[in-house]
Formats: C-alpha cells, sequence, structure tokens
C-alpha cells in the first residue's frame, strides 16, 4: 500500500468527519461504483425472484436478497480503495475483481459475521489487509476497540434510511391515487397481502428493499471505509510519514543544488574562516594577561584607593542610590496540618450522622421529584382546587352549561313532508338534523333523475360525480349547493342562516317539486 499515493487530505480526524470523507469518496467515484453494482444486484434480483416464483415462495427471495449484502458491499469497497490512491477502476476491473478478490473473508461475513453491527469497519480488514486468522483477529480487535460504537451507530441509521425508503416507495404508489378512490384502493392492496398474493404484486414489493440498499449500500460501504482509513491514520500515523517522505523527496531535489552551492563557496569561505580563529585567538590572550598591572599601567597600583573611589561614587543618588519597591502580590494560603476526623469513642454517633445525612438528601430529592411531578400534571388537579384559583372561576365554569353534539346519522327512511319535518326540526335547535333530512331526499332525488344507484355508504364526492348525468343543469348546481350547505355544517360546524336555510327550501320545493 503506497500511501504516498493517496488523493486525499490524510490528517487525524474526528469519527463523524471520517465518515463524510468516506462518504464524499463515493459521491467521487459515483459512475464506478453504481455501474457494476446495477450489472451484479439486477440479474441477481431476477434470478432469486424467478426461483421464487417457481417455489412459490417470494419471501424466500427477498430474504436472500438482503443475506447477500456484504457480497454486494465488496464493490463500493474494492472502488474507493483503490481511487483513493489515485486508480480508479473500470466498470470490466471491477466484476473480473469479485471473482478472485477476498473469498475468505466473503465468507465469514456471509455466515457468523453477518449480523455484526460493525461490518462496515471490519470487512476491510479482511479484504484489503489479507494475512492468517490470527492476525486479522488483532487488526479487527486494534481497529474496532475506538471506532466499534460509532459502525454500530452508522449501520442502525442506514437501516433506518432503506426502512423509510421503502415505504416512501409505497406512499409514493398511493399519492397518484385520487382522493376519492383512496379507500377502496387502500383496501384493494390489503386485500393483496395474504396468501393469494399476485406474483406481480410479490415482484414489486421484493423490488423495494433492492431498489433501497441500491441507494444506501454504497454510502455505507464508504462511511465505513472511512473510519477504517482513519483508524489506520490514527494507530500508524499515516499522515506524520506522508510528510517525512514529503520532505525527503524535496531534499532529494535540492540536494545537487546544495553541493554546488558548497563547492563554490569553500574557497571564499577557508580565508574567513582562518581571519576569524585568528581573532579570536588573539582576544584569548588579551582576556589571559588581563592583570591590574597591565589595566593601571604598573605594578604598585593603589588598588585600596581605587575601591574607595568607586565606594564614592556608589554614594551618589544619582548612580548608587537605593529604593523601596512596593507591590501587590497575591497572599499565599496558610498551610496548616491536615489532621485525620476524629470520631467520639461511640462508633455508632458518627454512623448516625453519616446515616442522618444520607435520608436528609434523600428527602429533599424526593421532594423536588414531587414538585416537578405536581408543576406537570397542574392542569388536570389545579381545577379541583377553586380556592387555589378562586371560587369565581369555578362557578363561572359551573355557569356554563357544556356542548353537547347529538349522534348525527342520516334517516334511512324519509318522512311524508319532508319540507314541514325539516322546519320543525330547525325551529326545535336541530339545525344540523334538518340539513341531513334534506341532504338525504336529495340523494333520492338524484337517483331517480340521473338514473344511477349509489352504493350504501357513498361519500359525498361520489354523488357530486354522480350528479354530473343529471339531466338538466339546474339540478346539478342545486344538488351541488345542497351538498356544500350539508358539508359545512357536518364537518366545519358553519350552519346556514335562517334567510339562506329558507331560501335552500324553496329552491328545493320548486326545481325538486316537493309538496309544501
Amino acid at each position: 500500500m503506497r500511501i504516498d499515493q493517496l488523493n486525499v487530505a490524510l490528517r487525524a480526524r474526528s469519527q463523524w468527519e471520517a465518515m463524510e470523507l468516506g462518504t464524499a469518496l463515493v459521491r467521487r467515484h459515483a459512475g464506478a461504483i453504481w455501474k457494476p453494482w446495477l450489472l451484479v444486484t439486477l440479474p441477481m434480483f431476477a434470478l432469486l425472484n424467478l426461483a421464487g416464483w417457481w417455489l412459490d415462495a417470494f419471501w424466500l427471495s427477498a430474504l436472500l436478497m438482503w443475506w447477500l449484502k456484504p457480497a454486494f458491499e465488496r464493490i463500493p469497497l474494492y472502488v474507493i480503495s483503490r481511487g483513493a490512491f489515485g486508480a480508479e477502476p473500470s466498470t470490466r476491473e471491477t466484476l473480473r475483481a469479485q471473482w478472485s478478490w477476498g473469498w475468505h473473508g466473503l465468507l465469514a461475513h456471509l455466515t457468523w459475521r453477518r449480523l455484526s453491527p460493525a461490518r462496515s469497519l471490519l470487512m476491510p480488514v479482511d479484504l484489503l489487509e489479507g494475512g492468517d486468522a490470527s492476525a486479522r483477529g488483532a487488526r479487527r480487535n486494534a481497529l474496532g476497540s475506538a471506532s466499534y460504537g460509532h459502525a454500530t451507530l452508522l449501520t442502525w441509521t442506514c437501516w433506518h434510511f432503506e426502512k423509510m425508503l421503502q415505504l416512501a416507495g409505497i406512499a409514493l404508489v398511493f399519492m397518484f391515487v385520487p382522493v376519492d378512490l383512496l379507500p377502496e384502493s387502500l383496501r384493494a392492496a390489503w386485500s393483496l397481502i395474504g396468501t393469494d398474493t399476485p406474483a406481480w404484486a410479490s415482484i414489486g414489493l421484493n423490488l423495494l428493499p433492492c431498489v433501497a440498499m441500491t441507494l444506501i449500500g454504497p454510502f455505507y460501504s464508504g462511511a465505513g471505509f472511512g473510519l477504517y482509513l482513519n483508524r489506520r491514520t490514527q494507530l500508524e500515523a499515516w499522515d506524520v510519514e506522508i510528510a517525512f517522505r514529503r520532505l525527503r523527496e524535496r531534499l532529494a531535489r535540492a540536494a545537487p543544488m546544495l553541493a554546488l552551492l558548497l563547492a563554490l563557496l569553500a574557497p571564499v569561505a577557508l580565508p574567513l574562516h582562518a581571519q576569524e580563529a585568528e581573532t579570536t585567538e588573539s582576544e584569548a590572550k588579551a582576556e589571559v594577561v588581563a592583570t591590574p598591572e597591565t589595566v593601571f599601567g604598573r605594578s604598585d597600583a593603589d588598588v585600596a584607593g581605587f575601591r574607595q573611589a568607586a565606594a564614592r561614587a556608589y554614594e551618589d543618588p544619582q548612580l548608587g542610590s537605593e529604593r523601596t519597591v512596593t507591590s501587590w502580590q497575591r497572599k499565599p494560603k496558610e498551610t496548616t496540618d491536615s489532621k485525620p476526623i476524629e470520631f467520639p469513642n461511640l462508633p455508632f454517633a458518627a454512623l448516625g450522622k453519616i446515616f442522618a445525612f444520607i435520608s436528609e438528601s434523600i428527602l429533599w430529592i424526593a421532594l423536588g421529584v414531587l414538585v416537578v411531578i405536581l408543576a406537570l400534571t397542574a392542569r388536570w388537579w389545579l381545577p379541583w382546587l377553586p380556592w387555589l384559583r378562586g371560587s369565581g372561576t369555578r362557578s363561572k365554569r359551573e355557569a356554563v352549561a357544556p356542548v353537547q353534539h347529538e349522534a348525527l346519522q342520516l334517516p334511512d327512511v324519509l318522512p311524508p313532508d319532508i319540507l314541514g319535518s325539516a322546519r320543525r326540526l330547525w325551529r326545535e335547535g336541530k339545525q344540523r338534523h334538518a340539513l341531513a333530512l334534506l341532504y338525504r331526499a336529495s340523494v333520492d332525488v338524484l337517483s331517480e333523475r340521473a338514473e344511477v344507484v349509489l352504493p350504501p355508504g357513498a361519500t359525498e364526492a361520489q354523488c357530486l360525480r354522480a350528479a354530473r348525468r343529471m339531466p338538466q343543469e339546474a339540478d346539478r348546481i342545486l344538488f351541488a349547493s345542497m351538498v356544500r350547505t350539508w358539508q359545512y355544517a357536518a364537518y366545519a360546524g358553519r350552519l346556514p342562516s335562517q334567510h339562506e336555510f329558507d331560501t335552500l327550501l324553496d329552491d328545493l320545493q320548486r326545481q325538486f317539486r316537493w309538496p309544501a
């Protein structure tokens, strides 16, 4: 492995940044990854589903496709492990390498290591490094010691992404179904799930996890390779080794120039060096012979008088005066001899104090928890304590009668006097019941004039679509107005005014020829 050929900025990263590096490598080599991936997974998907069709066990096809994921994940691992060193393989090279690359490691990951949560981190050890079983085990322990948790979290996150994509694919089908037909479509789809599920539905359900695996699988392998690369950088100091190698290369390129420069400067440097050596030798000799006789020029120099003169010079306030400088400094802590705590002669006294301290702490903690619980549940128990909130609020609440909604159901049998019954219900305060009666009678007129048979429990939208078959446009407009008034009252709580209600009754009587 020539680490000096790496085309990524190699340095010690955090685990999250290392996973992002792996996904960036996948995006860089996307074409070289997904082409061989599709060329391998699509024929395998078709072959497994044909076998499931023949055995009448499509669930077995989906299970085997999921179980073979480690074999498919070798494709992005092979591409990015070569592409990171500047040698991106072609599609043919990647497909050819799958037959002769790391079968011993693949068998382990398809059997006892299939459910390992750190498969993305440990698979490069088996497929890229090789070696005997004991060496690979030691390498897995060394690489996975500090990154096992992050690799497990990566597996868990990618699994959730795949499941969400599968659910999104199912929801995408029903997004194109009209809202009015959605309940029937859901019932039809639910009826397909069972023992008599058609083959096309089973193949479609098996295709969704295959598509999700195709989208997420390469990124999962790439993030695991990023963790593997980061752990090797941390353990083997690849970044430091690369820096030294590059420094050696720069020095090797500059060595001829340095040799030539030294050869040119050698004649000039030797005389200068000799002159500096003579100067240094003379100065050393001068230091050696520097005696009081040489300083004062004679041997009987008055050394005592010189010292007195020097002392008088220091007494001058401009030369040798002394002064006191005051500054603030932090006061050092007083060191006291630490003495061990002496308990009284009776050991039960000390134990009692400790037990009392622990009991008091537990009581305060319980009190705090009780206060938090009371604060969170105040909206349920506070209305029952009027002396805390004031009796006025409680009395006002009791004075206001609660709103009661009666169960509303369309009548099965219409009365002979529809308009009179509707007016009576309206005067009794049962406005929604009155509108329900009018809507039910209008549906009967629709069935009669449009010559259609509506199914039991037909929705308003189905009735409106059936109303398009009514021959007269005035009938269609009036029926749509009746449906709109009924929907506002039944679902939005918006009742028409008295004038609007009377106008609606007059229009229904005139157009539908109901007796007054």
